[in-house]
């Protein structure tokens, strides 16, 4: 078992004000460290990874694909999204497909669990919109789903009031700071972190009063689940790739297999108002699993992919749990 100094009541400096810093920062300002989180983009983090994710908190769908490690990750961070952010919505998540996916829907019923299977008139009952649509649906209840545009600043905010200090257009990197630096960068700290890769995600926003859902609803695709999540304001977010490069933009293929999915949801989105298209890399090691990265008092959390709303809050937990006791988690962390 490796051993860590114990800290207690260190400073933090966090680089990376993104979902990952943003529980970090959190976390150790509770648990009284003095935490300065520094970000080099504006309040608006409009350049973040986090601008253009999903926000889905799905453990068990992500199951279908992921390895254990992200549904253990995810079940705990459900527990800590629950209790720091009580209004966060847990209505659970739908999962449908057509006849023709058949086969797929089986096998994500047979991958997954948590979930119970609604026929026709469940699901209807459950989202009045899809009434007629789909012959069943798989229901996990547990599940929750966020809006990043709008959780972030809420936790920025219970950091500013757990004592934590947040410096934007702060161009730092682990050298310019003195004690523990925990360095959330993503992508941005690829040249200390070798193996680090791009993964597109692409998503496109949508206005429409016309269709109604209370939680996120993943249609069955051959090449991958796309979903449809609801915003405030009659708005949706359809989402989302996983395209093998680091370019930007979202690609007219993407597009129209996005804007497909939505429709084949519910015909009414064909008459929806696009309000945006856009892009975001998440940072990714070969494996697609994140790491703790751990030499003398410079930590590294990184890697997250595509689970980034879903397991920030259980990492962030594990570094504070490095940090106060020494406690070592070996799926996890690595240590030089």
């Amino acid at each position: 078992m490796l051993q860590a100094t114990k800290r207690p009541d260190s400073p933090v400096s966090i680089i990376g004000a993104g979902i990952a810093g943003a529980w970090q920062a959190l976390l150790f300002a509770q648990a009284g460290h003095t935490v300065t989180l520094h970000e080099r983009g504006d309040a608006g983090m409009t350049d973040s990874t986090s601008h253009w994710a999903g926000g889905m908190l799905a453990p068990y769908c992500e199951a279908e694909v992921a390895e254990p490690i992200i549904s253990r990750l995810g079940l705990r961070s459900l527990d800590i999204w629950r209790r720091e952010l009580p209004d966060t919505p847990f209505n659970g998540s739908l999962v449908v497909a057509h006849p023709r996916e058949r086969s797929d829907f089986e096998r994500f019923a047979r991958m997954t669990e948590g979930h119970r299977r609604l026929d026709a008139a469940g699901l209807a009952e459950l989202e009045p919109s899809l009434e007629g649509r789909f012959r069943d649906a798989l229901f996990f209840p547990t599940e929750g789903h966020v809006e990043p545009r709008r959780v972030l600043p809420k936790l920025h905010e219970r950091i500013k009031a757990a004592g934590g200090t947040i410096k934007f257009d702060s161009d730092v990197t682990a050298e310019d700071l003195d004690g523990i630096v925990i360095d959330c960068r993503g992508l941005s700290a690829r040249e200390e972190q070798p193996g680090l890769r791009g993964v597109k995600g692409e998503m496109i926003l949508i206005e429409t009063d016309e269709v109604q859902l209370s939680r996120p609803v993943r249609l069955i695709h051959p090449r991958w689940p796309l979903y449809v999540i609801p915003r405030e304001q009659n708005l949706f977010m359809l989402g989302a790739t996983s395209i093998e490069t680091e370019d930007t933009g979202v690609s007219v293929r993407s597009a129209l297999e996005l804007l497909g999915a939505a429709y084949a949801v519910h015909p009414a989105f064909g008459e929806a108002r696009i309000v945006e298209f856009g892009s975001g890399l998440r940072p990714a090691f070969p494996d697609n699993l994140p790491r703790i990265g751990i030499r003398g008092e410079r930590i590294a959390v990184n890697g997250l992919y595509r689970h980034g709303f879903l397991i920030a809050p259980a990492l962030a937990e594990l570094t504070l749990a490095y940090v106060q006791r020494g406690q070592i988690d070996n799926e996890v962390m690595q240590c030089a």
